[in-house]
Parts: C-alpha cells; structure tokens; sequence
C-alpha cells in the first residue's frame, strides 16, 4: 500500500483534456518498441491520471536504471545543505587516502560540480577503463583515470563520475544513500519502499540500481516543480532545485540527438519541454515548469525518443491554461480505461494439445549448445501438476520453478524473484513462454521444441546489470 496518497483530481478540474491522455494510451499501445508499465500525471499538485499495466502494480518496484542519478542529485543537495561538502571542492579532497598516489593535474583538478554535471573532462564513459584500473573499486579506478580535457569543459556521460558524486555523499554523511534519503526526503514526501543495488564494496551505485514505485518518481518531479517545498515544508533548498536543474554544459553531438542534445544539469536532463531525469528502456521523471505539470512513466521501451515524442505530442496539448466544463463523463471515462490497462499475454494454450505424455518431464537443452543471451542457463524442464503445468529453467545448478497461467492471462510468482509467466503450447510440438521481471523493464521470451528437445531465451531488451535470473529484483532493503 502506498502511503500518504496523492491529492486526486479530475482531468478536467485542473485544466487537462482527458482526450489527450486517451490519444497517449493509444499511441504508446500500438507503438513498436514501447511496452508501457505505469504512467502518472500531476497538474497543479493534483493527480489528474494513474494506470499501471497488469501485470504490474502500483506497489511494485521498479528498476529506475539512470532515473537514479537524479535521486543521487537530491542527496547532494541535501548534504550540501547541511555543510557537508560543496560543489566547488576538489573531488580528491574528499578522499584523501589516494592524495599521494593521483597526481594526475587534471583529476586533482576535478571539483564535485563537474562530476555532478558529466563534465569531467573525459571524452567517453569510463566504466570500463575504471574498473580494468582497480576491478575492486571503481572510485579508485576512475581516478586514476586522467581526463583528455580540462574538467568543465566538455560532456560525456559516465557512469563512474555519478558514483564518485554517491562515494562523496557516502562518505560525508557515513549512511548509504537510501539511509540517508529516508528521513529526509522519502518520509516526509511519503515514499514508501525503496532499495538500491550495491557494489563489493558497500557503496550503493548512485549511477543506477535504484528501485523504487512509479509514485515516487511522481513525487520527486513534484518536489521539483514547486522549488523544494512539501507540502507547504522546505525539504530541498530552492538554491539546489534552480542549480541541479539549469543547464551546466551543452551536450549536442554527445549522446543520441533530439531531447538529448539540449543540455545536462546536475544528474538531471534539460529537455523540449521543461527538465527530466530517464532511465534505460523508458524511465522518466518529467518535469514541466511552464505547465504546472509533473509526468512519471515507467516502461520497457527500446526507443526512447519515440516515447518521449508522443508525451509532447499527446500530453502537453492536452494541458490547457483553465478548468475545461463538461466534461465529466470524458474524465469518467478516462479513469475507467486507466483501471483496466493491460499488457496482452503471449498466445498459447495452457496445456499440449496432443502428446502429453511426450511433454511430461520433457528436459530441453540450448539451441546450439549454449544460451548466448544468458549464458548459465543450461537446461529447462516441464511438468504436469493438479494445478497445471510447471516450466523450471536451471541456471548455476539452482532451479527456477514457475507455473504456467492456466488461462489466456499472466500468472505472477514473487519468489526467488518476482515474474509473470504469460504464454503456452501454440501447437503440439512448441511451447512459448513470455517471462516478465515484475521489478525490472525486461523480458525473457523461452521456446521450447520437443522435436529438436532444445529450447531458447532471448531478451526482449538486454539488462545491462549481468547476473542470475533470480537476481532480477530489488536487493532486499
């Protein structure tokens, strides 16, 4: 459940026009490549519109991805209203542990603003290169990196330079980020749940990792909008709301184009309409001063500018400068669609259509001797219950059982990780099987072939954190 609900309005209360939101949901329904999840829309503090996808809920996590940074960024600013560093230190006098050994001019030249704005004087992401320096620390790593350019002078987006602006928050504050952030900004905005991945060392990432419900991304892009206040409470300075979200270096020609050309504040985008902060596959925290207007989404989409167009498209027409009259059964109706959203289940039947005893403890190998998506998984298995059919997928020797739907519909295990399982026999010698990881954006589609006794997994968009099935989900917190 979650806590302290939003205040709610109707569209047409706050000036929005319920066919726009319509329009939206039809055109990220029939988009290629975009997969919606959830989707909320404040206008002038109110919730005017929420829908979430079954199978997903409004109190399930969801992985951010880089959404997080932007999470990080409010960290900073907290810390840094309370005295515990400043932009315009050096990086280095934060740790001074490695003072002796990172002579580099530019890196000791490095000040905490120009890792909070990509702008570290790198001319590409660093990751790799940090981590080959020290595989144990990636802080370590990335000073001993030395930048092409002078810091302040050019953009790159980089993970490692987030995660020196997390290490730096860490270590002043001596509290992970999620420790730190909960008294201070997810109590008092009612955010409930929120877990962050870690790395060896105990440093949560900063840079991603971050799992957290749809509304909170809400009401972090409505804290936002009203220069750091909470319901009437100061929570965040109005001093780091207009710094974190002004534009601190350009970025054209740096990433993708389009909204990613238009300049990077601090973990925070500057986009066509007012300023966001995104994640991969379609995470969005849309802010839109000019409108009054907070926008969430969360999504699996491997086009992300596509997404955004239809948000400037559909939505923000659809914010008109007064309350709209008669529009009640308009509104009545929008909010009726929003409760019933739905991601259509792969096709299949529940249960072989003929050689039944061929399927009963059926052992499928990889197509081509390995898994090339996911490399530990070596076998899958079928059985037949009381309670329908069971496909268990071994991976690292551990088996990961799951129940097949018994209709044309998602059936949702949490544990070890939380999936709906979607799909069946679409004749009598395939089965194919849509696997969605409820606390992250990807799926897995399986298809099993008793003629060949192989199977494969492909991802519908790969996660870009490796590991076991089983580890897809929010770390436990």
């Amino acid at each position: 459940m979650i806590p302290r609900p939003l205040p709610a309005s109707a569209p047409a209360a706050q000036g929005v026009d319920a066919a726009g939101v319509d329009a939206f949901l039809d055109a990220v329904e029939a988009a290629p490549g975009i997969e919606p999840h959830s989707l909320l829309i404040l206008r002038h503090g109110r919730l005017v519109a929420s829908g979430w996808w079954a199978p997903y809920t409004p109190d399930r996590l969801h992985l951010l991805y880089s959404l997080s940074k932007s999470f990080t960024s409010t960290a900073a600013g907290l810390a840094a209203a309370e005295g515990l560093l400043r932009l315009d230190d050096p990086v280095i006098s934060y740790f001074p542990e490695y003072a002796d050994e990172v002579t580099d001019p530019r890196v000791r030249a490095m000040l905490v603003r120009h890792v909070a704005s990509m702008a570290s004087g790198h001319l590409a992401e660093t990751f790799d290169r940090a981590r080959a320096l020290d595989p144990d620390d990636l802080l370590h790593g990335f000073l001993l990196l030395p930048p092409e350019r002078d810091p302040g002078t050019v953009f790159a987006y980089n993970q490692p330079a987030t995660y020196t602006l997390a290490a730096i928050v860490q270590r002043v504050t001596g509290q992970t980020l999620t420790e730190y952030l909960r008294p201070r900004l997810f109590d008092p905005l009612g955010i409930g749940r929120a877990a962050w991945h870690h790395d060896r060392r105990g440093r949560e990432l900063g840079f991603s990792g971050l799992h957290t419900t749809s509304d909170a991304i809400a009401r972090l892009g409505q804290l936002y909008l009203d220069g750091g206040l909470w319901e009437g409470r100061r929570v965040l300075p109005e001093e780091w709301v207009a710094e974190a979200t002004r534009a601190h270096i350009p970025t054209a020609g740096a990433m993708s184009g389009g909204d990613w050309d238009l300049g990077y504040g601090l973990q925070f985008w500057m986009a066509r309409h007012g300023y966001r902060g995104d994640g991969a596959y379609g995470q969005f925290c849309l802010v839109l001063p000019e409108h009054d207007a907070v926008i969430a989404i969360t999504s699996q989409s491997a086009d992300m500018q596509a997404l955004l167009d239809l948000v400037w498209e559909h939505l923000v027409p659809a914010f008109r400068t007064a309350p709209l009259q008669g529009r009640e059964r308009a509104d009545a109706a929008l909010r009726e669609r929003l409760a019933g959203l739905a991601l259509p289940p792969a096709a299949g039947k529940p249960a072989p259509p003929q050689d039944t005893d061929a399927w009963q403890g059926a052992v499928f190998t990889p197509r081509g001797g390995k898994c090339a998506d996911q490399p530990g998984l070596t076998s899958i298995s079928l059985t037949a219950g009381a309670d329908g059919w069971t496909i268990a997928l071994t991976e690292g020797g551990q088996v990961l059982p799951l129940r097949l739907a018994p209709d044309a519909g998602w059936a949702v295990a949490e544990e070890p990780a939380p999936i709906a399982v979607s799909g069946g026999w679409t004749d009598a010698g395939t089965l194919d099987v849509d696997l969605a990881f409820l606390e992250t954006p990807h799926h897995l589609r399986v298809t099993c072939s008793l003629a060949e006794g192989t199977f494969t997994a492909r991802w519908t968009t790969v996660p870009l954190r490796s590991g076991p099935l089983r580890s897809l989900r929010a770390p436990s917190s």
